[in-house]
C-alpha cells in the first residue's frame, strides 16, 4: 500500500472516530424537586419535574413521575433555568489576547472584511469555553472585535458541550462599528463613513423584479459572470431577512442614525453598545430595534459615552425595547450573572434580568425555535442552581447542555484544587 493511501485510510479512521464522539448517546434524564422558571424569569413551576430524551426536553411538570430507566438528578430547594446565553463574547476565538498565534478575534490585515466568517476559527478546545460554561453559561454569540476597517464580518451562536462541531447558527449577523474610531478610519468624519456605509449597503440591494423574458436574460447574464463573493453572499443574506445588521454606536446622536438606517434599508438591525440608548428609548422601540449591552457602564470614557448610566438596561425594557445583557469578551463572560444582579440593583427587574439572558438573546438572535426556554421540543439547555442565579454567591449544581450532563470542571477548578493540596499539606505547613 502506497503512504498515500496509508494517509488516506488514517484520515478516514479519524474522520470516524470524530464523528462519533460529537454524536455521543444522550442519556434520559428526569431532574427533580426544584424551583423551575420555564419563560425567563416567568414561569415558575414549584417541585418540578422536567424530563429530557435524546437531547431534548420531553415535558415539564409540578411533580409527576419519573419514567424507568431515567437518571435522576435531585434539585430538591434548588432553582432550574434554561442555560444562559451570553452575547458579546469572543468564546472560542481568544486564549491570550496579546498573543496573534492566540487570538483570532481581529483581522488586522483582512480585505474583504464583510465576508469574514469567525466559524472557521473557531476552537472548541478552548480552556475558557469551560471556565464559561460551569457558571451556567451554555450558549454565546462570538464575533470579531476589529478589522482594518469598520465592518466586523459574520459571527456566530455556538454552544458551549463537548464535541467539535459547536456552531449553532452561522452568520447570526453581520457586524459594524459607528463612532468615532470607526469615522477615522473612514476619512476623519462620520460624514464620510455613513457616506461609505450607504454607498455599500445600496450597492448591495436586490434589483427589483423584471417580467419573465428581462428575467430570462438576466439570469443567462448571471451564468456567465463569476461566482458570488463571500461579502455578496453575507448582504444578500442581509436583505432576504436571514440574518441581522449588528451596529456598534453609543452616543445618542449615533443611534438615532441606526434607526434611520433600518428605516430606509428595511433589513433586521441589532444595536450593540448603546450606552446612551436609554436617551432615546422610546425611538427604539418604535423602530422594534433590540439592544445588546453591557450592563455595568457607568463612566463617561470618552465624549461617546457621557450619558453612561447603570439604570439603562431598566429604562430601555420599561420602554419596551428586547434586550440582551452580555458577557464580557471571553475570560470574563462567566459574570454575565452579576452585570444582570447590578442592572436589577438600577432598576431592572429580576424577571426582565433573567429574560436578558435566556428568551431575549434567542430572540434577537433568531435561536427561539430550539432555545430559550424549558419547554417541551426545545433543546435541553438546562442549570440547576443552589440559589437565585443573579446573586453572587450562588452556583450551578448540575449543567445541561443539549441534553448531556456537563462535569463542572475547568482549568480553573483544577488549579484551585492542585494548590489547595498543596496548601494543605504538612511540608507547606512548616
Amino acid at each position: 500500500m502506497s503512504i498515500l493511501a496509508k494517509l488516506k485510510g488514517a484520515s478516514v479512521a479519524v474522520a470516524i472516530v470524530g464523528a462519533s464522539l460529537s454524536t455521543a448517546y444522550a442519556e434520559d434524564i428526569a431532574i427533580t424537586g426544584g424551583t423551575a422558571f420555564t419563560n425567563g424569569g416567568k414561569g415558575k413551576v414549584e417541585n418540578a419535574t422536567i424530563l429530557v430524551s435524546d437531547g431534548k426536553i420531553s415535558s415539564v411538570n409540578a411533580g409527576g413521575d419519573v419514567p424507568s430507566g431515567y437518571r435522576v438528578i435531585d434539585a430538591s430547594d434548588q432553582w432550574v433555568t434554561v442555560g444562559l446565553m451570553a452575547t458579546g463574547t469572543t468564546l472560542g476565538l481568544t486564549e491570550v489576547p496579546l498573543s496573534g498565534s492566540l487570538n483570532d478575534a481581529t483581522a488586522s490585515k483582512a480585505k474583504n472584511t464583510i465576508g469574514l466568517d469567525v466559524t472557521y476559527a473557531i476552537d472548541p478546545s478552548s480552556t475558557l469555553i469551560p471556565v464559561t460554561r460551569i457558571e451556567g453559561i451554555t450558549r454565546a454569540v462570538t464575533g470579531l472585535t476589529s478589522t482594518k476597517d469598520y465592518w466586523l464580518g459574520q459571527g456566530a451562536v455556538i454552544h458551549l458541550g463537548d464535541g467539535f462541531d459547536l456552531v449553532e447558527k452561522q452568520g447570526a449577523y453581520i457586524g459594524l462599528q459607528i463612532g468615532e474610531g470607526a469615522a477615522t478610519k473612514a476619512g476623519g468624519s462620520r460624514a464620510a463613513l455613513w457616506q461609505e456605509v450607504y454607498a455599500k449597503l445600496e450597492d448591495a440591494q436586490p434589483e427589483p423584479e423584471t417580467d419573465d423574458k428581462d428575467k430570462d436574460k438576466d439570469e443567462k447574464k448571471a451564468d456567465k459572470k463569476k461566482k458570488p463573493s463571500a461579502e455578496k453572499k453575507a448582504l444578500e443574506r442581509l436583505f432576504k431577512g436571514e440574518t441581522s445588521l449588528m451596529v456598534t454606536a453609543n452616543r445618542a446622536a449615533d443611534i438615532l442614525q441606526v434607526i434611520r438606517l433600518k428605516k430606509h434599508f428595511g433589513f433586521k438591525v441589532i444595536l450593540t453598545g448603546a450606552v446612551e440608548a436609554w436617551r432615546v428609548a422610546d425611538e427604539l422601540a418604535k423602530a422594534d430595534i433590540p439592544v445588546v449591552l453591557d450592563a455595568l457602564e457607568s463612566l463617561p470614557q470618552s465624549f461617546e459615552t457621557l450619558g453612561a448610566t447603570q439604570t439603562n438596561a431598566g429604562r430601555l425594557v420599561a420602554a419596551g425595547v428586547t434586550i440582551a445583557i452580555t458577557g464580557k469578551g471571553s475570560h470574563n463572560a462567566r459574570l454575565m450573572p452579576q452585570n444582570a444582579g447590578n442592572a436589577v440593583s438600577n432598576g431592572l427587574s429580576w424577571e426582565a434580568a433573567m429574560d436578558a439572558m435566556t428568551v431575549g438573546p434567542a430572540e434577537i438572535f433568531g435561536l427561539s425555535d430550539s432555545y430559550g426556554t424549558l419547554e417541551a421540543g426545545k433543546d435541553a439547555d438546562i442549570v440547576v442552581w443552589d440559589g437565585d442565579p443573579i446573586e453572587i454567591m450562588t452556583s450551578p449544581t448540575a449543567v445541561l447542555i443539549k441534553g448531556d450532563q456537563i462535569e463542572l470542571v475547568s482549568r480553573q477548578t483544577k488549579l484551585r484544587d492542585r494548590y489547595l493540596e498543596i496548601t494543605r499539606s504538612p511540608q507547606f505547613k512548616k
